[in-house]
């Protein structure tokens, strides 16, 4: 599977869609806000710049891509104001792969920058937005050109099906049942691809700049637990009951698997200390329930149902790979199938998936 050419959310506007499906990214992003506003304020602290160029690194489709941006430029501003200094020009680079919907994002700029004069009024006429299309895992921009990235539920993808996978039959993920070997075919895919991914940073940062990842991870030191692995697992379930009903092909399924490593943020520490280039200023960690309505507003009946809305949280992200393997004729069945495994298994358990967010600073 070539990661690179079937890897993004599902695009456009419609009712499976990334941009109608992401309100849980969207509070990961809210969650951070903090640890971005501190990061911005430390650089600030000991730079005085004409321009500001700030970078989004898997910016994805969708409200959530301008919203991570108004929340960080807005964050910039406030940071001018109290240091009493006049606020930068500020180029912001979206990036994602080539198949990102990128016509949704450029759509919807007018709204953004609506929403910008609002807060901001004329100044927010020195913020300028690009895209930016292009692996993350290999060099994007000229040396020493950004001073701030932020990428947030993006890092856990990775570059390509780790190798090795052969004997993870029945599973499409890592799993309680998977072998040691596929586990550590994971691991060294995910030390390879966050070590590359560093090493460009390094070399596209200004000295000092910084950056704020966050990851979909785990707590635990066992990459097969159930705190991030479990959501495929049950994936694996709907699409196993096709197999046996002849519905899917057996080798089809096996040769299938999610291209995705949760990290912990021990894992997360080892790579950027073997790399080297960054220092690590903070870790944080949270939870978000499972189902992102969960205590909101609910615009609809549907949305009132747990099952339904993390069956198309996990539709609008999983889909283009399912049809890219599977083709498009299982699509429908195996999400309704999978709704109902994972309506019962939330009526019975607590689910919550696990963010590790880290922010670092390029050495000097």
């Amino acid at each position: 599977m070539e990661v690179v050419e079937v890897l993004c959310m599902k695009g456009g506007v419609g009712d499976t869609s990334y941009a109608q499906n992401s309100l849980l990214q969207k509070k990961v992003i809210s969650l951070t806000k903090p640890t971005i506003h501190k990061a911005i304020t430390n650089f600030y602290c000991n730079n005085f710049l004409a321009t500001l160029r700030i970078a989004d690194l898997g910016c994805s489709s969708g409200p959530n891509t301008l919203f991570a941006v108004l929340e960080i430029v807005t964050i910039v501003d406030k940071v001018c104001k109290n240091m009493g200094n006049q606020l930068p020009e500020i180029q912001v680079f979206l990036n994602d792969l080539p198949g990102n919907d990128f016509n949704t994002i450029f759509k919807s700029v007018s709204i953004f920058r609506k929403d910008l004069e609002k807060i901001m009024g004329a100044r927010a006429e020195s913020c300028f937005v690009t895209g930016v299309p292009g692996s993350f895992y290999g060099r994007l921009f000229p040396s020493k050109s950004i001073h701030f990235i932020h990428s947030s539920y993006s890092l856990q993808w990775l570059s390509q099906v780790p190798k090795g996978l052969e004997s993870n039959k029945g599973n499409i993920y890592m799993a309680s049942s998977s072998p040691p070997c596929v586990l550590e075919s994971y691991y060294e895919q995910f030390q390879s691809d966050f070590s590359m991914f560093l090493r460009c940073r390094s070399e596209e940062l200004v000295e000092r700049g910084s950056m704020v990842l966050t990851f979909l991870g785990r707590r635990s030191d066992d990459p097969s637990s159930k705190e991030c692995c479990y959501i495929w697992e049950l994936l694996a379930v709907a699409l196993s009951d096709m197999v046996r009903e002849g519905l899917i092909e057996e080798e089809k399924m096996d040769s299938f698997n999610i291209p995705q490593y949760t990290p912990s943020p021990y894992e997360i520490k080892c790579e950027a200390e073997k790399e080297g280039s960054f220092t690590i200023d903070r870790v944080e960690v949270s939870e978000v329930n499972w189902n992102a309505y969960d205590g909101e507003f609910c615009p609809s009946d549907a949305h009132k149902d747990g099952g339904h809305n993390v069956t198309m949280m996990i539709r609008a992200v999983a889909e283009p790979l399912l049809v890219s393997h599977f083709g498009d004729g299982i699509i429908d069945e195996v999400f309704s199938r999978y709704q109902k495994i994972v309506a019962d298994r939330m009526s019975r358990e607590k689910t919550e998936f696990v963010n590790v967010t880290v922010a670092m600073t390029k050495r000097g």
